[in-house]
């Protein structure tokens, strides 16, 4: 199978890529830089730019599947100028290739494309399923939504859409847990705001292999990448205390403290989402890393 990865050298792009190269398939994978082209036998790369919407069509030639991962970074702090990059890096990207594969003769049956658990409202006792019709009407709320949007065109070209709604990634390098994890090492680590929160995690393997097994299954429709044990924020920061082996000596973080430090991107940690993962469990897939103790174990074991 030949796939096509946007995003393929951000954190999940990478681990998704050296997963489908070992178990035999070919990647082409769409880039901005010039430098990070390389053409292997199986992982060739390809020059896009989303702002000014050109593309090197090539990159389609063989494909069967596309797997949407492009989209400016949300940890980083949302001044004007970056949150209008966090929506239109998004929509930009499907809004390019859809044009594209609309102007070609081409074999693209499947679309996955990355979403994310922030569509659901923030709420401590809610336990959000992909049936959820109430979704979020704050700035990550309104991007999900037309990111999905932007991604369902593709049915109009007779391909198949399937979203996955992923949620806190842990990975040994990179992502929310790095962040996390960097104070407790140093020995200021704590809960943040009132700690009960809820974390819907997922081990970087997982949704790695999630995305395969949606390309595999030829899944459509809107599924939630979160491992099925979720934690609260407490619970989060002393699992990950407790496996670097280092205590937590200070007090929660203020939420007043953490809106003065971080703004309006504040709601990233101080949001709450109880996640349901039984819809895919219920299309077979099985987590490697249901429980975050093993994951945390993997990762810093």
């Amino acid at each position: 199978m030949k796939l096509l990865i946007t995003g393929a050298t951000g954190l999940v792009g990478q681990a998704l890529t050296e997963m489908l190269l070992n178990r035999g398939d070919s990647v082409n994978y769409l880039t901005t830089k010039s430098t990070k082209i390389e053409q292997k036998e199986h992982c060739k790369g390809f020059l896009w730019n989303t702002k000014t919407q050109e593309i090197d069509k090539a990159c389609f030639e063989g494909v069967s599947g596309i797997i949407n991962l492009a989209g400016a970074s949300v940890a980083k702090r949302w001044t004007s100028q970056h949150k209008k990059a966090i929506l239109e890096s998004r929509i930009s990207s499907l809004n390019l290739l859809h044009k594209s594969l609309s102007e070609i003769e081409h074999e693209v049956k499947h679309l996955v494309s990355a979403s994310a658990i922030g569509v659901y409202p923030s709420s401590l006792t809610k336990l959000y399923d992909e049936d959820e019709s109430y979704l979020s009407d704050d700035f990550l709320g309104d991007v999900v939504q037309k990111w999905e949007t932007a991604a369902d065109r593709f049915s109009n070209l007779n391909i198949n859409v399937a979203k996955l709604r992923i949620g806190v990634v842990l990975a040994g390098e990179g992502g929310a847990l790095e962040k996390m994890a960097d104070p407790i090492k140093k020995y200021v680590g704590a809960p943040l705001g009132s700690g009960q929160q809820w974390q819907s995690w997922i081990h970087l393997d997982d949704l790695a292999r999630l995305f395969c097994f949606s390309i595999d299954n030829e899944l459509t429709g809107v599924y939630n990448a979160v491992a099925p044990n979720p934690l609260n924020n407490k619970e989060l920061t002393q699992a990950i205390a407790k496996v670097l082996d280092k205590p937590l000596i200070l007090p929660p973080v203020p939420k007043f403290v953490l809106k003065l430090m971080l703004g309006e991107m504040a709601q990233i940690v101080l949001g709450s989402q109880l996640v349901s993962a039984d819809k895919i469990q219920q299309e077979g897939f099985v987590f490697e890393y249901a429980h975050v103790e093993k994951a945390l174990e993997e990762i810093y074991g």
